[in-house]
């Protein structure tokens, strides 16, 4: 029987924790089930890794539900996940809102359907004054995209008068940002094999300890949180500086 993996109480655990969820298709297919199939248990996976979080002291976790990429796949594929997704908040997220998890999302919500962005309205403003973990779901979510868009804002607001030009600084646009009051990330895991970041949380990166498991997404538990935990906890994090 395995040895579930120990984190050092000594050590800090990451405060926020960023997730690329990947490899709900090909655990569908290799056990021969519809992609959905895939999205389902993906579903499962996040429910459990919310309350390992908030169990394991993370303050903060994010993760990548739907890019502005995924736009492309199959409408029947987009469709099914839409409907995945209106159930989850309906029924996932109102529970863990009564869990004292605050619950927010980023991303263009101008291509989501009215319903969806009224329950999303609605799970942000329920659980606004929660001081558990804090959730937040990036969906319609490109990084670049919400870069573009803080330049933007910040653009309209030296053009009413409101700054000027030579202001911009780091802070000031992080400030724009969608994120604004969410820390970076500390940690940033990505399941299935895959190697990139596929225009998730770009600013915020910069200096985040990343780490690539071959775990599909659906079969993620927490033995492979706590393993990615101990990972971070023997990096030494020196922001541009110089060791020992």
């Amino acid at each position: 029987m395995a040895v579930a993996p120990v984190i050092d109480d000594q050590r800090p655990v990451p405060n926020h924790v960023a997730i690329i969820m990947d490899g709900n298709g090909r655990w569908a297919r290799a056990r021969g089930l519809p992609r959905i199939a895939g999205h389902r248990q993906g579903a499962e996976a996040v429910r459990a890794t919310v309350r390992n979080c908030a169990d394991l002291g993370i303050s903060y976790l994010t993760i990548y539900a739907f890019s502005s990429e995924n736009w492309k796949r199959p409408a029947s594929e987009v469709d099914d996940l839409m409907g995945l997704l209106r159930l989850y908040i309906r029924r996932e997220l109102a529970g863990l809102g009564r869990e004292g998890v605050r619950i927010r999302f980023i991303g263009n919500r101008s291509r989501l359907d009215s319903d969806i962005n009224r329950l999303i309205v609605e799970s942000e403003e329920s659980t606004k004054n929660n001081t558990g973990l804090n959730f937040t779901v990036a969906l319609n979510y490109g990084g670049r995209q919400e870069i573009l868009e803080a330049v933007r804002l910040f653009a309209e607001d030296v053009r009413a008068g409101a700054h000027d030009p030579e202001d911009i600084s780091e802070k000031l646009l992080q400030g724009y940002l969608q994120s604004q009051d969410i820390p970076d990330p500390d940690l940033l895991i990505r399941t299935s094999g895959e190697q990139r970041l596929s225009n998730f949380l770009l600013w915020q990166s910069a200096y985040t300890e990343f780490l690539f498991t071959s775990i599909l997404w659906p079969d993620f538990k927490r033995e492979h949180l706590e393993q990615a935990i101990q990972e971070y906890q023997r990096r030494e994090r020196r922001y541009g500086g110089s060791g020992d």
